[in-house]
């Protein structure tokens, strides 16, 4: 039975390859309680971006549709993924003195401090996700929570990523016309890393990469905090072509070779070892080398994880990243995946798993990201995400 007092939030996933929708019951303000599910091919999206608003409508309000069913509940509002190649970020800190005669900081420097910090203008068409706190500073020493210190320097620094405003307002006009309000937006990294890593691990330093069917998203913490997040424009599909190319079969073949054979490794030694293709004996069917099957899907891997590293740049470091790596994605499904992580980024990898308070019919991939929304959402959307508003001119951002 549903409580008068809580509140029935869904989180959405508008993703390349599956919308996924959780209905979440939440009271308290923190407790949750996973109440519905839906999951829906999708259509009308194309590198986490709507390209067919109402191809994409339809299959979203389908998964919403499905998961209000099995909830037996009206979602109430919406926290929304972000994802997509028109997402970016930047760094901005700034600095005040200390006011007081005697040097004690107040909450009027830290508000202070935190408003300069924040108030970077945006090129055009551009609109504010997050706005991501790095630790204060007092007089060069780091310090968690400066009011009543004693210094004289006060500084400190966000994170501050954005979109593009129009395809950002695609999604929640999507979402808009199942009659429902997107009150929050969540980047897709920062939630599969909320979920996916413990606060120990992100105060040791850990790099999150979550390789979808057509976006790979990542997010590097440092010290507890996230030093930086990104997206690229490329997935699992990007493997299933290179089979296609390299085989010489059609799409849905080299999808099937991946699933059946693919590895992020090599791992067949035998090179004359051979493999059906469709396996039914029917007209076109042939053999094909187990090693080409593997040495396509890891080299594209490969290329992948290295894309990762190079778009880090000096901000990763081994060994600020004692935590290692985490893979999680409908890709990191491929054996070796750990592997082919640790050979490129000279860390310890593991594939992402969901933590032990989530029921076993979510653990799978395909719901990290969703699971990971509500619990960012719960424990720093006060903090750090920006309510998405809808009006009849647009979007509108709120502080």
């Amino acid at each position: 039975m549903i409580s008068s007092s809580s509140r029935i939030v869904g989180a959405v996933e508008i993703g390349t390859g599956k919308i996924a929708v959780l209905v979440g019951e939440i009271t308290r303000g923190r407790a949750l309680n996973i109440i519905g599910v839906g999951l829906a091919p999708s259509r009308g999206v194309m590198k986490g971006e709507v390209i067919d608003y109402k191809a994409a409508s339809e299959a979203t309000h389908h998964a919403l549709e499905m998961a209000e069913k099995k909830a037996g509940a009206r979602i109430e509002e919406v926290w929304l993924a972000q994802t997509g190649p028109h997402l970016d970020g930047f760094y901005n800190e700034a600095a005040v003195n200390v006011k007081s005669a005697d040097n004690t900081v107040t909450q009027l420097d830290i508000q202070q401090v935190c408003e300069l910090a924040k108030e970077k203008e945006l090129p055009p068409g551009r609109t504010r996700i997050h706005e991501i706190r790095r630790p204060f500073r007092l007089d060069g020493r780091v310090v968690a929570d400066p009011e009543h210190l004693s210094g004289h320097r006060l500084e400190v620094g966000y994170w501050i990523t954005h979109g593009h405003e129009g395809k950002v307002s695609d999604n929640i006009h999507v979402v808009g016309g199942y009659h429902l309000e997107v009150r929050e937006l969540v980047l897709s990294s920062l939630a599969v890393g909320s979920l996916l890593t413990t606060d120990e691990e992100r105060s040791h330093g850990a790099l999150v990469i979550d390789v979808g069917k057509g976006i790979t998203d990542y997010v590097l913490y440092r010290d507890g905090h996230v030093l930086l997040t990104g997206t690229l424009p490329v997935g699992g599909e990007h493997v299933t072509n290179d089979l296609a190319l390299g085989l010489r079969v059609t799409g849905q073949q080299a999808e099937m070779l991946k699933l059946r054979f693919g590895r992020a490794v090599v791992h067949t030694r035998d090179k004359n070892e051979k493999v059906w293709l469709n396996g039914d004996m029917s007209f076109g069917d042939r053999q094909l080398a187990k090693t080409a099957i593997e040495t396509i899907a890891s080299a594209r891997v490969q290329e992948l994880f290295e894309v990762v590293r190079k778009k880090l740049g000096p901000k990763f470091s081994p060994e600020h990243c004692g935590a290692g790596v985490v893979v999680t994605g409908g890709t990191a499904k491929l054996p070796g995946i750990e592997e082919a992580a640790s050979r490129v980024f000279g860390l310890p990898a593991r594939r992402g798993e969901a933590p032990s308070w989530v029921k076993d019919e979510l653990k799978d991939p395909a719901f990290s990201t969703v699971l990971g929304v509500f619990q960012f959402g719960l424990r720093a959307a006060h903090d750090h995400a920006v309510p998405a508003r809808r009006k009849a001119g647009g979007l509108l951002r709120g502080l």
